[in-house]
């Protein structure tokens, strides 16, 4: 009887759990604890995850239920994988650049054939190395990063700041396809809110290449009409989710439907959701 109340319990408080502007797809794995980057490619019907630093170097394909239904070893080091995106042909791509502690000093980003993801359970990375160029007025604590995307043969990362008095402000770079060590050509900048939550901490281009969305805690921000890729440059639309929890993972299903990733908290178990840009 006890177990059956507190069953009876737990199933009302998950039932009228609200999550304002997102619809819930599915609730997450145990596995998927800490995930920090999501993603769909060519040829594949699930959803890509990875979790971030101090977990193992696995990539998860996920079904909409929400169910592992593959999980590929990868030949590298977590060091803090924090994002992922694709290129045309269904290649992926892990964003190792996470810099909490504003110490490393070698970044990368990893490449895994679109062949090798799907046919084999562990897979060997190409690394694409990088390191930001100085920029006057800029600390190290301006080059933390956790959001980039893939377009035209080009990585487009957000950094995210970790200054006490601009919080929200993050810098634009990009950076060539290309196996090497490059530097990152900075192109712009942009200042949000001024608080914790307001940290840039994923972001897609849509397959046309005419939106980008960039997510942070309790936002999605749309950017629309921009010239050349100064994506800053156009318009831009917030809309609140009504929900805050640590959302680290977006990315497009389609031109209009994103996908939405946030980890466990003591509150809850880490979901993927649905949203539905109307602009």
């Amino acid at each position: 009887m006890k177990k059956a109340l507190i069953f009876s319990l737990f199933f009302f408080l998950v039932s009228c759990e609200n999550y304002g502007q997102l619809t819930l797809v599915s609730d997450l794995s145990n596995s998927l604890k800490e995930v920090s980057g999501n993603e769909i490619i060519a040829d594949s019907d699930l959803i890509w995850m990875i979790n971030d630093s101090g977990n193992k170097p696995e990539i998860f394909g996920v079904n909409l239920q929400g169910k592992i239904e593959k999980v590929v070893k990868v030949d590298a080091k977590n060091h803090d994988w924090e994002d992922l995106t694709s290129d045309e042909k269904g290649n992926l791509y892990i964003g190792d650049f996470g810099n909490n502690n504003q110490k490393r000093k070698k970044l990368s980003i990893l490449k895994i054939t679109n062949e090798d993801l799907l046919n084999h359970e562990e897979v060997a990375v190409e690394k694409i190395n990088f390191e930001y160029p100085k920029l006057k007025g800029e600390k190290k604590t301006s080059f933390d990063a956790e959001a980039f995307f893939y377009h035209q043969n080009y990585f487009y990362i957000f950094t995210k700041s970790r200054k006490k008095k601009s919080l929200g402000k993050t810098l634009l770079f990009k950076i060539p396809n290309k196996k090497g060590k490059h530097v990152a050509e900075f192109i712009s900048e942009f200042e949000f809110c001024n608080d914790v939550n307001c940290r840039i901490t994923s972001a897609d281009i849509s397959s046309d290449g005419k939106r980008i969305v960039l997510l942070n805690h309790t936002s999605v921000f749309v950017l629309t009409g921009f010239k050349n890729d100064d994506f800053f440059s156009g318009k831009m639309n917030e809309t609140s989710l009504n929900h805050t929890s640590q959302k680290e993972g977006i990315c497009f299903k389609d031109n209009n439907t994103l996908l939405i990733t946030d980890e466990f908290s003591k509150y809850s178990k880490g979901n993927l959701y649905s949203f539905l840009i109307n602009n």
